[in-house]
């Protein structure tokens, strides 16, 4: 890997309000705003995903490519400019990531109305899954040893670059995950939780706040979302996509966002154990609060479905990962 890796220093290349003068007409349909501002007007666009942001497809004339339209309000310029950032270095450093494409006007974000909008290299490959789903296309025990390689060297490369001035992410830190307002939610005010379990989750939050504290973590910048549809199986291995939720986290965090899907799951437990060796092959880390970091990650989802509930769909997945956290949050508590 590389060492004392330096910022590519994209946010040199971006104007300081990081705007595009619009038509007030034209922003009334985003899309067709952000294809004419990188010259992809005629180009063939398929929709890929709507969740936090809508992801298209984008049949260049030069081949594909992935133009994400953010959602209103989800992250601010800086926090997308240094995310770009961050992606463009790790990929100096080696790793296989997404690259940023700047638009005609020399620009990697721009905005349209109330939304961002950036464009990123398209990558060929396999999903490691689906929808939550492990894909049948996959060797699914290599492609965890794989992942756990990736992760550490995503690790390594991260502690060794250089941040850039104005670098803005979020913090997957102790406020972040416990604190009155965290990143996902307040997980402890969740509609669909029983009196008894509402209350467990609020004395977790109680006894993890009171322990993190006195505990020596290993913290730095994490994905924080290294589920297997963020994971492509390409020819050269692993690439990592997605780095919309990552910033600044505990390592632990980041391997069991990985390892709690397994568990979630019931699927193979082997796959767990190969991710964690080719994990710590790369680089060491200390396992001891594990069980603590598994229980704050499972949490989260809890919180990430409050305001998702509207939606008659989220109802029963929202009872199963209250299921799976109430589990892990037991496991910790010793009960």
């Amino acid at each position: 890997m590389h060492s004392n890796i330096e910022s590519p220093n994209l946010t040199q290349r971006i104007p300081d309000k990081g705007l595009t003068d619009l038509n007030p007409c034209m922003t009334e349909n985003p899309l067709k705003e952000a294809l004419f501002l990188w010259g992809y007007v005629g180009s063939d666009v398929t929709l890929l995903a709507d969740r936090e942001n809508k992801v298209y497809r984008v049949d260049t004339v030069s081949g594909p490519v992935a133009l994400r339209l953010h959602r209103a309000g989800l992250r601010t310029m800086d926090q997308l400019i240094s995310e770009l950032d961050w992606m463009a270095a790790m990929g100096l450093a080696g790793l296989s990531v997404p690259t940023p494409i700047e638009n005609q006007s020399g620009m990697l974000v721009a905005q349209i109305g109330v939304l961002f909008v950036d464009v990123l290299s398209w990558i060929e490959g396999e999903p490691m899954g689906t929808g939550g789903l492990s894909s049948s296309a996959i060797e699914t025990h290599k492609a965890y040893g794989l992942l756990g390689q990736a992760m550490a060297k995503l690790h390594i490369a991260c502690d060794s670059w250089t941040l850039p001035k104005g670098f803005s992410r979020p913090s997957w830190d102790q406020s972040g995950l416990l604190g009155l307002n965290p990143l996902w939610g307040r997980f402890w005010e969740n509609s669909q939780l029983s009196a008894y379990q509402k209350a467990l989750l609020l004395d977790f939050r109680a006894k993890a706040g009171a322990d993190m504290p006195q505990k020596n973590l290993d913290y730095g910048l994490i994905h924080a979302d290294l589920v297997p549809d963020n994971v492509i199986i390409g020819r050269d291995g692993v690439v990592i996509i997605d780095f919309d939720d990552g910033g600044f986290g505990y390592r632990l965090f980041d391997l069991v966002t990985v390892m709690n899907r397994t568990d979630r799951l019931a699927e193979n437990q082997k796959q767990k154990d190969v991710f964690l060796d080719e994990y710590i092959k790369e680089r060491a880390i200390d396992l001891n609060d594990i069980v603590l970091f598994s229980a704050l990650r499972a949490v989260t989802y809890v919180g990430w479905f409050i305001p998702r509930l509207k939606e008659d769909k989220h109802h029963s997945q929202n009872q199963h990962y209250i299921d799976f956290a109430i589990q892990k949050v037991k496991l910790y508590l010793k009960i």
